[in-house]
């Protein structure tokens, strides 16, 4: 399992386009994705629903976790969208 720890930055944290964005991309992977927060709560990566349900706000600190053929490269590609504040300002 790889892992990384990242800090949601956009302005409007991680609302319906940021979570569709998040979801499509870790979909383009063969591994299992799951987002983590600080206190525990756990998302599937991959659905844009369970990811909404977890409520992240700016400068929320989530870990991206990713186990299976392409771990490494999702969670590279998952984290750069997040630092990239998912194209927003």
């Amino acid at each position: 399992m790889i892992t990384q720890t990242v800090t949601i930055r956009n302005k409007q944290g991680f609302h319906v386009r940021p979570a569709q964005q998040f979801a499509d991309r870790a979909g383009q992977y063969e591994a299992q994705v799951t987002v983590v927060t600080e206190d525990g709560r756990r998302a599937d990566g991959k659905s844009m629903l369970e990811l909404m349900t977890l409520g992240l706000e700016a400068g929320s600190v989530v870990t991206i976790e990713a186990a299976g053929p392409g771990d490494e490269e999702a969670v590279r590609a998952l984290a750069e969208l997040v630092d990239g504040k998912f194209g927003e300002e």
